[in-house]
């Protein structure tokens, strides 16, 4: 039988845990075509989070909880699970369950169908109203223009891969970088499902507007040659623009020396040049911090405890 990894990153979702345990229980005790394993990975959280992962009865699936000595952010978070994951299938389920459960059955299905390595589940929509839409689609809109021609126009909140695609990423534990993005520039058989996000129930979404500015500057960084080849393009645009404007001036002062000095276009002029070169070298900063960072080798993650439960409830811990 194919065993199924799930990995569930949570951050202060005290309010969730009793619910999504439960609903996990029931799903799995269902499922007859495969067999779950359940990662859950603690980012850091400050409520009670962690204990009641602990206390709570994991039956109808095994069950690793990873705490982090931090708050890493989402997408290492992610990367932590797939590390740990056992399964032939691995895939990604969040706390709040806007992503029902039944996209796990679905995926596999549609995995096996299509002899996929890759499904990807893209929204419909979200009951309500849609909050960040507008990001979302310009996001989209960017990342197929300038990194990643096949990044879908709706994006993408859910994701189930080989352990063939599992192989690659452990070999290439990228920091500061898009994890869906990655696993969509490796290749592979891709397919996909559509399916409708439901609202959350309890607590609030911890996808702040400062989380995805980061994850903008990231995918484009991380994924684009963009920004830089702005800034040539910028650079050229200016010079050719200086050399006209040169030779305007000089035709000007020769032909009717009716030119008048003045501070305020010189000042305009000055501050439009030093906007630019600043922008110009916050974005080759951005490089080149990267650059350093990764020359670090600094840890992406780093686990504090891992506890592993399996259906007898034995419990073991690193």
């Amino acid at each position: 039988m194919f065993k199924i990894t799930v990995i569930i990153p949570v951050l202060n979702e005290q309010e969730n845990i009793d619910i999504l345990v439960d609903e996990l229980n029931k799903y799995f005790k269902e499922q007859n075509d495969f067999s779950a394993e359940v990662i859950f990975v603690n980012d850091g959280s400050t409520d009670e989070t962690l204990s009641k992962l602990k206390s709570a009865n994991h039956f109808s699936y095994s069950c690793k909880i990873i705490s982090f000595s931090k708050n890493f952010g989402s997408h290492a978070a992610l990367r932590a699970g797939i590390l740990k994951a056992e399964g032939d299938y691995i895939t990604f389920i969040y706390a709040d369950l806007q992503d029902p459960l039944s996209l796990i059955a679905r995926m596999f299905h549609q995995m096996k169908e299509k002899k996929s390595e890759i499904v990807w589940a893209f929204r419909n929509s979200l009951d309500g109203k849609e909050k960040g839409a507008f990001f979302s689609g310009l996001y989209a809109s960017m990342m197929r223009k300038y990194a990643v021609s096949n990044f879908p126009r709706k994006g993408f909140d859910v994701i189930m891969f080989h352990k063939k695609v599992k192989a690659c990423l452990d070999q290439n534990v990228e920091n500061n970088s898009s994890i869906f993005i990655q696993i969509l520039s490796l290749g592979f058989r891709q397919s996909s499902i559509y399916y409708d996000k439901r609202a959350r129930q309890f607590g609030k979404s911890k996808w702040t507007l400062s989380k995805k500015i980061k994850l903008l500057i990231d995918s484009f960084v991380a994924f684009s040659y963009a920004p830089i080849r702005l800034v040539s393009l910028v650079g050229m645009i200016f010079f050719i623009l200086g050399i006209l404007w040169t030779v305007y001036i000089i035709f000007r002062k020769i032909a009717f020396n009716d030119l008048v000095s003045g501070w305020p276009a010189l000042t305009s002029v000055l501050m439009i040049g030093f906007g630019i070169t600043n922008i110009s070298l916050g974005i080759i900063a951005e490089y080149l911090w990267r650059t350093l960072d990764a020359s670090r080798k600094r840890p992406v993650f780093i686990i504090d405890e891992m506890i592993e439960i399996n259906k007898e409830e034995k419990v073991t811990y690193e």
